[in-house]
């Protein structure tokens, strides 16, 4: 498990990274710390080579500081992979975010036929500077120990196979992979709270899912599934079987292929994704309004139960569901309404800031934590 030293260390890393402090003095003063104690990390940051000194800086009447960089200009590589594309990013060590592509992909032609299109744009992003590490977020649960997909509902040929073994393998470098949700709850959190806030994200789009963060991190629970919402029963939800073998479960009723599907059994037959229903919404379409209303109290009332046993600071929503108002007004209704005024006396249930980029922020996250573990 990841301590508070972990925690230090990479703010240490995202401070220096962005230029918000550079030296000692200045990131002791940031984090709360004596400065012995932030000389001992620094200079274990050093001998790990992720920092470097690179002179002195100006004396304010003392011993002139020591100026810190990162070490080298490294690159950070992301995916995140979909069911029919992925996205992939290039990021610089410290986060941001400085390249984007976007390719076709089919998660049914298995993992390796799959990575390998991943692999070429890695590749590509990679030519001119030196990738330090790979982040990548899958549709799916994921062992985080063995960084392998564990009884996913939609990837055939993908349980059991070890993608950051794989990836290790063809790329060299550190490679972190993680449940998509996880990693978007980590993107969202990391923009907008500092290391000591809870929050929950809910990726709400062709289907569902969520993460927790806990103090700033990803809380993963006792088999990594912890936050998975998906398959919580809704009352009135009907029978309508789901893809875990259960029937009424969340997905059945508030996903956006539930919406395809309702939309069809209404007659909607030229509806094909989610976000036709959404823009039939926008129209005031009464039937798209209505399922997308009913689709947010149905999810609302799923994190109904979650946020009081938790009591966040936050819940974000991202994913295509996010953008319509009446959803998320429907999940703040349900929500407020179902949970102890304490829970909800300072809780705040809005849109995601990064939008389509939280999981590669995630992905980066996390993956400049992994290459801090192997170097350190």
């Amino acid at each position: 498990m990841q301590n508070s030293d972990d925690a230090s260390n990479r703010r240490i890393i995202e401070l220096v990274a962005r230029g918000e402090a550079r030296s000692r003095s200045a990131l002791a003063a940031q984090l709360g710390v004596a400065p012995s104690t932030m000389g001992t990390r620094v200079q274990n940051l050093v001998d790990a080579g992720i920092l470097r000194e690179a002179g002195a800086g100006t004396s304010r009447g003392g011993r002139r500081p020591r100026i810190l960089q990162l070490a080298e200009a490294g690159t950070i590589l992301t995916a995140d992979l979909g069911g029919g594309h992925a996205r992939i990013g290039r990021h610089t060590l410290g986060g941001a975010l400085d390249r984007v592509d976007t390719i076709d992909v089919d998660l049914a032609e298995g993992p390796q036929a799959t990575l390998a299109r991943i692999s070429e744009v890695f590749d590509r992003f990679g030519e001119n500077s030196s990738v330090r590490a790979i982040g990548l977020g899958l549709p799916g649960p994921v062992d985080i120990e063995t960084g392998a997909v564990d009884q996913p509902s939609r990837m055939p040929g993908w349980p059991g196979f070890r993608v950051a073994d794989h990836l290790r393998a063809r790329h060299g470098v550190p490679v972190v992979v993680d449940n998509d949700a996880n990693l978007a709850a980590l993107g969202e959190h990391s923009a907008q709270f500092g290391a000591q806030q809870h929050s929950i994200t809910v990726k709400a789009g062709t289907a569902i899912g969520s993460g927790i963060i806990v103090d700033g991190r990803v809380h993963h629970g006792a088999t990594f599934a912890a936050g998975d919402i998906t398959h919580t029963r809704i009352d009135g939800s009907g029978d309508i079987p789901c893809s875990c073998g259960n029937t009424g479960c969340l997905e059945t009723v508030a996903s956006g292929a539930s919406l395809v599907r309702q939309m069809h059994e209404r007659g909607h037959d030229g509806v094909q994704t989610a976000e036709d229903v959404l823009a039939l919404a926008r129209d005031a379409h009464p039937d798209a309004t209505t399922l997308v209303r009913t689709a947010g109290t149905h999810l609302g009332q799923a994190l109904s139960g979650v946020v009081n046993f938790f009591n966040p600071h936050a819940v974000f929503l991202t994913g295509s569901m996010s953008a319509s108002e009446p959803f998320l007004a429907a999940v703040r209704s349900r929500v407020y309404e179902a949970c102890h005024p304490l829970v909800t006396q300072t809780l705040r249930i809005e849109g995601a800031r990064t939008g389509a980029d939280a999981i590669l922020h995630g992905a980066a996250r996390q993956a400049m934590y992994e290459l801090e573990f192997a170097e350190a």
